[in-house]
């Protein structure tokens, strides 16, 4: 696939419409693709317990436990302006919401594992893992609208919740399920 023009056809602060023209072998075609800035999510471990937040989402109306996380940028202007050096903004971001979501300083962090969205959606979470951490004063730092509790599950606890579709963010399902079959005994 060749690009060979892209146009915005909508824009607003987190996202945006692209209209691209792509040649396929010999056929040009017309597709529209939604740009989001991406995400960042943490799994903290210590030994055999994984930390998961939980709070009530609007979009499926009831509570959910989720990975620690949030998204890279504000705007999508911010992230327009930094796309190419994503890794280390990712990891600022990644410090950022570990302590303000958390109560945790991480000390090691590494990246497990980028999650892409293809076709239509452009919008890549980026998973890391930080298994040193100290903790500080215990006060969160939401944005309005977040009630967030934060919550050590042990491996078979939190397989129980995937079980019983008690996390619904399925990307992160996906790579949590892969990260507990290969790092923890």
């Amino acid at each position: 696939m060749k690009l060979i023009k892209e146009e915005i056809v909508f824009q607003w602060k987190i996202i945006e419409v692209v209209q691209q023209t792509v040649k396929i072998g010999d056929k040009e075609l017309l597709r529209e693709i939604a740009k989001r800035s991406p995400g960042v999510r943490l799994i903290i471990t210590d030994w055999d317990k994984i930390l998961l937040t939980k709070e009530f989402r609007t979009e499926v109306n009831a509570d959910d436990y989720r990975l620690p996380g949030g998204k890279v940028f504000d705007t999508l202007k911010e992230y327009n302006e930094h796309r190419d050096d994503m890794e280390k903004y990712a990891l600022i971001w990644v410090k950022r919401e570990c302590e303000e979501e958390t109560w945790l300083i991480p000390q090691n962090i590494s990246l497990y594992h980028v999650s892409k969205v293809g076709a239509t959606v452009e919008r890549d979470l980026y998973y890391y893992v930080i298994t040193k951490f100290t903790a500080h004063e215990p006060w969160q730092q939401l944005e309005t609208g977040e009630y967030i509790s934060v919550e050590w599950k042990t491996r078979g606890e939190v397989m129980e919740i995937i079980k019983q579709w008690g996390m619904q963010e399925d990307r992160s399902v996906g790579v949590l399920m892969r990260y507990l079959i290969w790092n923890i005994s």
